[in-house]
């Protein structure tokens, strides 16, 4: 049974607590937001904010109803009760290597504390037979904003300038899909060790599909990765092959005992998965197999799917975002099962999950949050 809205909610002026889920969807018109990206690896054309403190990577909208004036939140004009301040740029983006490469185009900052790279910027499943419809991580690389590959050394350089520049606390490194049987680990796993030998204490979480050899995931951990994400955004295989017709061929069973060695390697609740709410799944069926996750030990990052441009899903299909409603229901018993559980996204070492400005697990009450 879908959980009820706040009996105070309408469709077009959410209910406070469902703020944050409004604005995860409808973005915020927004001036200037010093840290922001467009295309790449994951959600992307955003701007990173603080929501009450908070940090939140949200749309940059130039038509939603949400706006800022003196520091607070508006919808349709209306002060909402929320405060904004967006994020400040970073001095390392100043900075570049003794090749001229500028260091923004090897690792951007997220929200507010986060330091991320796609070590790898291509993907050999980019061929629009087998293109992931929602991803745009080979459009970042076109514009020329970022690098094919960068090197361990590179990564190592620029970790060290954000920690010591701008007080990065974590980093997350994910990598397109190789056509090794790593899939793209064992690059990924040079990274680290480049990392942990000038930041041996920095947290690092690291993202890639389900490696071939399983014995990978222990070579990642053994580099000195302190959490990993392992993304199958749908659980539901006719939208796996629908939306990620190559990626959608790896069979789930081959996702399950990757999460399965990762809990064993890493910990619990110290492996994530990305879930994409607004592809078609079942949403009742979205949540079963949310639970079976955290049942696990594997945090299921839910995050509503989102329009880009450069995507297929965007460019060719035309999908709209997902209804504020469907979002907020399943957030919401998502939340509500990972606090039955204890598990929580700050108590992951690095990631997604332990920064949260993506998704609104947070506000939706994963840590009893009331946003």
């Amino acid at each position: 049974m879908a959980a009820p809205l706040p009996a105070e909610h309408e469709p077009d002026r959410p209910a406070p607590r469902g703020t944050r889920v409004d604005v995860a969807i409808r973005g915020i018109r927004l001036l200037d937001a010093p840290v922001s990206r467009r295309a790449g690896a994951g959600p992307s054309d955003d701007g990173h904010v603080l929501l009450d403190g908070v940090g939140a990577a949200v749309p940059l909208n130039p038509r939603s109803p949400y706006s800022v004036r003196g520091g607070r939140l508006l919808l349709d004009g209306a002060d909402t009760g929320m405060g904004v301040e967006t994020v400040a740029r970073p001095r390392f983006y100043d900075l570049a290597t003794a090749d001229g490469t500028p260091y923004e185009q090897i690792a951007r900052l997220h929200s507010d504390r986060v330091l991320a790279t796609t070590v790898v910027q291509t993907c050999a499943r980019y061929d629009e037979r087998e293109r992931c419809r929602f991803c745009a991580i080979e459009e970042s690389l076109a514009q020329g904003s970022t690098v094919a590959v960068k090197s361990p050394a590179q990564i190592a350089e620029v970790a060290r300038a954000a920690h010591d520049l701008d007080g990065v606390t974590q980093m997350v490194m994910t990598t397109g899909t190789s056509r090794g049987r790593d899939r793209g680990a064992t690059h990924l796993a040079r990274c680290v060790r480049a990392v942990k030998e000038v930041l041996p204490d920095l947290p690092v979480q690291v993202q890639c599909e389900p490696p071939g050899d399983l014995a990978s995931i222990a070579d990642l951990k053994q580099a000195g990765a302190d959490s990993i994400g392992i993304h199958v955004e749908s659980l539901d295989d006719d939208v796996r092959l629908r939306w990620m017709p190559g990626k959608g061929s790896v069979p789930m069973d081959e996702y399950r005992a990757a999460w399965r060695e990762a809990v064993r390697v890493f910990g619990w609740n110290q492996v994530s998965t990305y879930v994409l709410v607004g592809l078609g799944e079942d949403p009742d069926e979205l949540v079963a197999g949310c639970e079976e996750l955290i049942a696990m030990g594997v945090y299921p990052f839910v995050v509503p799917f989102r329009p880009l441009a450069g995507t297929l899903a965007t460019d060719v299909d035309g999908v709209p975002a997902p209804p504020h409603e469907l979002v907020y229901d399943v957030t919401t018993r998502v939340a509500a099962a990972l606090r039955r559980a204890g598990m929580h996204g700050a108590d992951q070492a690095a990631g997604c999950a332990a920064c949260g400005a993506c998704s609104a697990l947070g506000a939706c009450g994963e840590q009893g949050a009331s946003a």
